[in-house]
């Protein structure tokens, strides 16, 4: 591949475009909070909590077992998901339950797993 194969070598900016595209600009904040997000569930081990979730709600213990971790960093990893509105919980007795936070979440996660295993 060429070094400036991809490069523009035209004059004209198309003002319009440029200008659509700086409408609907989101401002800084939320570049951070979005970059912030992929670098959450761009662990592994994260990411393998969140498959299981994706499957059905669990508790720690559940989650220690089939991710063969402990408990112990099971509850951390959920503790930095809740934090960050990933992962929701609901007690039942002394059982924590987590599931996805919403429909958003199930949706990034699936749409990421269907694209990678597409590429496959």
């Amino acid at each position: 591949m060429a070094r400036n194969e991809f490069s523009c070598d035209c004059n004209v900016i198309h003002q319009e475009a440029v200008d659509e595209v700086l409408g609907k600009m989101p401002d800084e904040n939320t570049f951070n909070r979005l970059a912030d997000l992929f670098k959450l569930i761009g662990d592994t081990t994260r990411c393998r909590i969140l498959f299981a979730l994706d499957q059905r709600e669990m508790c720690v213990c559940d989650l220690a077992n089939v991710l063969n971790m402990t408990k112990s960093s099971i509850s951390h990893q959920l503790a930095v998901l809740r934090r960050s509105g990933v992962v929701k919980c609901r007690r039942s007795g002394k059982e924590v339950y987590y599931t996805l936070d919403d429909d958003h979440i199930v949706r990034l996660f699936e749409v990421g797993l269907e694209h990678i295993n597409h590429k496959d």
